[in-house]
């Protein structure tokens, strides 16, 4: 078997084992009181769409995003889902021009157990001002436990406070060892906003704890 078949191989056992778990992530669920129920969301990389149905529960209006979209069929025809295919590591995000999401916003992006690190400046620019940034996938030191091992899907030590300094006002971060998860190891998480104070120079908002 050669190297790229071996990596095709465990790219798609992980994703099959990511579409077993229907549960909420715990972590989506501590801040999602802070979104409005009638919020417009993006589920980025979202499989099954397990927290993109969450929030159409809860009244929002969900974009649901993925290469493979076979685990979305039963939502084509709902009034407040919309499920599109496309390949989120191509030159050409589907943020560009002639994309799928040209010019869109979002109140909330949720990205969970997905890193591409070339789309994570496009979901920052692509939240309202006030809009919800829930980011929860694993980090470096995973590698020991189990997949991903590959640094390419690992976080660096704070790469999601790096990555959001300076644009997004950080509620909550974590990083380390997840033993009760959907998928347990190594994860880092972010709840982040965008916050009036980044866009017009005004005063910082509070939000509150979970």
């Amino acid at each position: 078997m050669t190297k790229n078949n071996q990596t095709n191989n465990s790219a798609d056992q992980l994703r099959a084992m990511h579409l077993r778990i229907t549960e909420t992530s715990p972590w989506i669920k501590r801040f999602e009181h802070l979104v409005p129920k009638a919020a417009r969301v993006l589920d980025v990389a979202a499989g099954g769409g397990r927290h993109g149905r969450r929030f159409l529960e809860l009244g929002a209006s969900v974009t649901f995003i993925d290469r493979d979209i076979s685990g979305l069929s039963d939502l084509l025809n709902s009034e407040k889902a919309r499920v599109i295919e496309a390949d989120l590591e191509t030159t050409t995000t589907p943020f560009d021009s002639g994309g799928h999401l040209e010019g869109e916003n979002f109140d909330a992006i949720i990205v969970v157990n997905y890193l591409h690190r070339p789309l994570l400046g496009v979901l920052i620019e692509s939240l309202s001002t006030g809009g919800f940034f829930l980011y929860e996938t694993f980090a470096r030191g995973n590698e020991k436990f189990a997949r991903p091992r590959n640094p390419k899907h690992l976080l660096e030590s704070g790469e999601l406070l790096t990555t959001v300094a300076g644009k997004l006002q950080v509620i909550a971060y974590e990083h380390g060892q997840l033993n009760v998860a959907d998928i347990p190891g190594v994860k880092q998480r972010l709840c982040a906003v965008k916050d009036q104070y980044y866009s017009t120079g005004g005063e910082l908002s509070t939000y509150p704890f979970a």
